[in-house]
């Protein structure tokens, strides 16, 4: 059986900012978001804005950790920020040290994780970034396991989002789930 999962639409950057600081407020020791998506998508941008919501004392020093595969940031939770963009295998994020990043008590957020995706713990929070022609995003959600279910309930149910409400929005977002 196939995890539920949610598509919204964010209308510009802001809202991606928006939202990800949001997330970035909610997140809990553990916590894994795995993130997806064409260059230029956004990925970065997100974690950025996470790392916003859980008070990294400087955003800037948040950029992309292709060539390190791995940063850390000190923040309400340490903040584990890993780029799978030029891995040649799974094994190569392995050996950088990324099993220790998932079972610590920080926050692990990885881009390009359909490269790694063998890697990933059962619990986690997939999010997919498609860049829409009007200059938004369509951003598919998947919750994996009991926790990072909770945590999308939470973070949809905790603020309204900014902007006009996606086509998907006319109902609530525990009805937006489903099953694929």
């Amino acid at each position: 059986m196939s995890e539920p999962s949610l598509t919204l639409e964010w209308p510009d950057e802001a809202a991606t900012l928006a939202w990800g600081r949001r997330l970035g407020q909610l997140l809990f020791p553990g916590a894994v978001v795995a993130l997806v998506g064409p260059l230029g998508a956004g990925k970065t941008t997100l974690v950025r804005a996470i790392a916003e919501g859980l008070n990294i004392p400087n955003p800037a020093w948040v950029t992309s950790p292709t060539f390190v595969l791995l940063q850390h940031y000190p923040a309400r939770l340490t903040i584990h920020h890993c780029d799978a963009y030029r891995l040649q295998s799974a094994e190569e994020l392995w050996e950088a040290g990324i099993d220790e990043v998932l079972s610590g008590e920080g926050v692990c957020l990885i881009e390009w994780a359909d490269k790694v995706s063998a890697l990933l713990p059962a619990e986690h929070l997939w999010i997919e970034l498609h860049p829409t022609p009007s200059g938004g995003r369509c951003v598919r959600l998947v919750p994996h396991g009991p926790r990072h279910s909770a945590l999308l309930e939470r973070w949809l149910s905790s603020s309204e989002p900014p902007g006009p409400p996606s086509a998907n929005s006319q109902e609530s977002p525990s009805a937006n789930l489903q099953g694929e």
